[in-house]
């Protein structure tokens, strides 16, 4: 008896500082294999292991929707892309922004209640393909785990923010390794991948001690030196498949995004990108290296390969494998299949047994697809077109057809719905000069290219997006849902018979579930490319979202993509019968640039040479034709900033600040032709409103 009312003693203050912080029980792995029964939280990045991103949850349904209205908003002060999925545990969000930065936000009122800077280096930003951008946390007995852009995983404690230990899943003192995807629990386990193909490291995925950050196992996906061994049979498999010296310059095959678990197969699931470099040519010219751009599975328990599916077998064109990854119970052919899918960026929907990896079917989900005339109804290998080393339009491009915006599967309709993007071209000339350079980027393009393909493509007609619908049993879209832009967010699906998704016009739409049609609309401000969440407090259903336009669509600012909309970054929260106040902040400029009063050679041939130069160097950033996105407009710049260019771009001025130094790239001329032809279209602009020179 006295045993007893000692285990009481000591459990009820337990309870009651439970209670008194609003928590319910630990999150542990029972509790995480049980998520589709907890309908009022997000506790994970798809909500559950299978990634369906649908709740079934319906207080807010295709009757209720006219009545959805902002109930608050919170500004990030950022212009930034913002793509996390915000993870939601007893009335408490858990969401990244940029640069890694993690915010701890009061679900129902919108208060930040803790955040947490991992002070990742700003001068880092050039080793990033994409945007500094971060998909997110996961949750795990009370503690936050986020992986950062400096190649740290660390792990926060879950009601102050506090950092309970910090490791490092790469050397990226070395290496220019990045994190831009969410980490994943699987028995007790932080499960990561990284980034930074295109710069040139060897990829993996590791898996880490909740508890302690010790590091359990790594599976690579490229085989190392074969002069010193190999660290599994997977990978003596592997380098078979390669040509030339592929180590010297890592191999690529990062797996920055797509990880799945399931518990009843304890098999852990993700997607790897392009080699390093992306043409074949480039690469000895042949062979499959394995295991880029393909869908792999591993034991939890060892890391061990369980088995791989390449969908573009010695990849050409940067067609990464590592799109969302979404597990189902299909009923195929008469017989129930455990099946994992995918809408790949090379244009074709998988359906693959997710115990075997065997090849159910696969067909194109857009049209105007180039590469391939199909896929082997057997194995599921591409008929590619035929290859060449010589310049060559081709589509999709290298953003794909649909890229790493998640995609949700509705068992009510047994429909996926997914952001589709159609004839997306883009010129594909392998540099023959090409050496690898640790100090930039490995695409293996040919830069300044002018061919009769250049004057091609401008003429092509401007890619379209579109929310699709798609019934993965039969392999046929059910229905479309066209935008005005390009680019669509990512997806949630709910039992309301709803399909919400933003886009990169700032619209928030809901659609009915069931045929597409549109029912509901807000205007965020600025565009969205992260997946909305929804959640219940108190009876209440919120559905929330991250606005924040960036990533490379919209930092390359392609004018061909539609009316998109940079602006500064927020997160939105609705509920039936809200009717909080909202105001974009001005973003941008209204007037034409000034009139330059810098004195430099603007000569049609040095012009000529500072476009070429900034569209290979400065476009991704600063935006085609030197017309910004998020980031500054180059075209508006001061006096100051324009005579102190050499000390920016070259000196590293404003490396704090996120813009690199460029002295291991450019020389001191090119960056005056740069220069120049910022200058130069600065005047142009100017010119067309009327202003004089100075």
């Amino acid at each position: 008896m006295l045993k007893h009312s000692l285990i009481a003693c000591a459990i009820f203050p337990a309870l009651l500082l439970l209670a008194a912080s609003g928590r319910t029980a630990t999150l542990d792995d029972s509790k995480l294999r049980s998520t589709d029964q907890d309908t009022g939280n997000w506790l994970m990045y798809g909500r559950t292991y299978e990634d369906h991103r649908f709740s079934p949850l319906n207080q807010i349904n295709e009757q209720s929707i006219g009545k959805l209205g902002l109930t608050w908003s919170h500004e990030f002060g950022t212009t930034r892309g913002l793509e996390a999925t915000p993870l939601v545990e007893d009335g408490i969000i858990y969401a990244t922004g940029n640069w890694s930065v993690v915010y701890a936000i009061d679900a129902k009122t919108g208060k930040i209640r803790w955040t947490y800077d991992p002070k990742v280096p700003r001068a880092r930003a050039y080793f990033i393909c994409c945007d500094v951008v971060n998909r997110g946390v996961a949750l795990y007995r009370g503690k936050v785990y986020v992986g950062t852009l400096d190649g740290r995983l660390i792990a926060l404690d879950e009601r102050t923010g506090a950092p309970v230990w910090d490791v490092s899943t790469a050397d990226s003192s070395t290496k220019p390794y990045a994190i831009t995807g969410a980490p994943r629990i699987a028995k007790g386990m932080v499960v990561i991948g990284n980034a930074g193909a295109e710069y040139g490291v060897r990829g993996y995925i590791s898996a880490f001690d909740a508890q302690t950050g010790k590091m359990v196992w790594r599976f690579y996906t490229v085989p190392g030196d074969p002069s010193k061994g190999f660290e599994s049979k997977a990978m003596e498999i592997a380098a078979k498949t390669w040509s030339g010296e592929w180590w010297k310059v890592g191999g690529g095959g990062t797996a920055w995004e797509g990880i799945v678990y399931d518990p009843t197969l304890d098999l852990l699931y993700f997607g790897t990108g392009n080699p390093t470099a992306w043409y074949r040519s480039l690469r000895g010219g042949s062979g499959e290296s394995l295991y880029t751009a393909s869908i792999l599975a591993v034991r939890a328990a060892t890391g061990e390969l369980a088995w791989h599916f390449q969908t573009t077998p010695g990849d050409n064109w940067d067609f990464d494998s590592t799109q969302p990854l979404v597990q189902a119970d299909l009923s195929i052919g008469g017989r129930t299949r455990k099946v994992i899918m995918q809408a790949n960026k090379n244009g074709f929907f998988y359906v693959l047994d997710r115990a075997t990896g065997e090849f159910i079917s696969g067909k194109p989900f857009v049209s105007g697809i180039t590469w391939a005339t199909g896929l082997d109804p057997k194995t599921g290998r591409p008929v590619e077109t035929p290859d060449s080393a010589k310049p060559a339009i081709i589509s999709p491009a290298p953003d794909g057809a649909h890229n790493w915006n998640p995609m949700a599967f509705s068992p009510t309709t047994g429909l996926v719905y997914l952001p589709a993007k159609s004839g997306t071209q883009s010129l594909h000339v392998p540099d023959t000069n090409w050496k690898y350079n640790p100090d930039k980027n490995n695409l293996g393009r040919a830069p300044g290219y002018e061919g009769p393909l250049a004057a091609k493509l401008k003429s092509m007609p401007h890619p379209t997006g579109e929310l699709l619908a798609w019934n993965p049993v039969s392999q046929r879209a059910a229905w479309h849902a066209k935008y005005p832009v390009a680019v669509g967010g990512g997806v949630l699906a709910t039992a309301g018979n709803l399909v919400f998704q933003g886009r990169a016009d700032g619209v928030l739409a809901a659609y009915r579930a069931t045929d597409g049609k549109q029912l509901w609309t807000f205007d965020a401000g600025t565009g969205i490319m992260a997946p909305p969440v929804t959640y219940q407090i108190d009876g209440v259903q919120y559905v929330s979202v991250l606005a924040g336009w960036g990533g490379p669509d919209g930092l390359g600012n392609d004018p061909g993509w539609g009316p998109v909309k940079p602006g500064f970054g927020r997160m939105l929260t609705f509920t039936l019968g809200g009717n909080a106040a909202f105001k974009a902040p001005a973003f941008g400029h209204k007037d034409p640039p000034p009139m330059p009063s810098i004195t430099v050679n603007t000569s049609p041939q040095v012009v000529h040479q500072g476009e070429l130069l900034f569209d290979d160097n400065c476009a991704g950033c600063h935006g085609a034709k030197a017309v910004a996105g998020p980031l500054p407009d180059l075209r508006y710049a001061s006096t100051q900033t324009l005579e102190g260019i050499q000390a920016i771009v070259l000196g590293g001025a404003r490396a704090a600040r996120g813009m690199p130094s460029f002295q291991k790239i450019l020389t001191a001329e090119q960056v005056r032709a740069i220069q120049a032809y910022i200058v130069s279209r600065a005047r142009e602009g100017a010119k067309a409103a009327g202003r004089r020179n100075p």
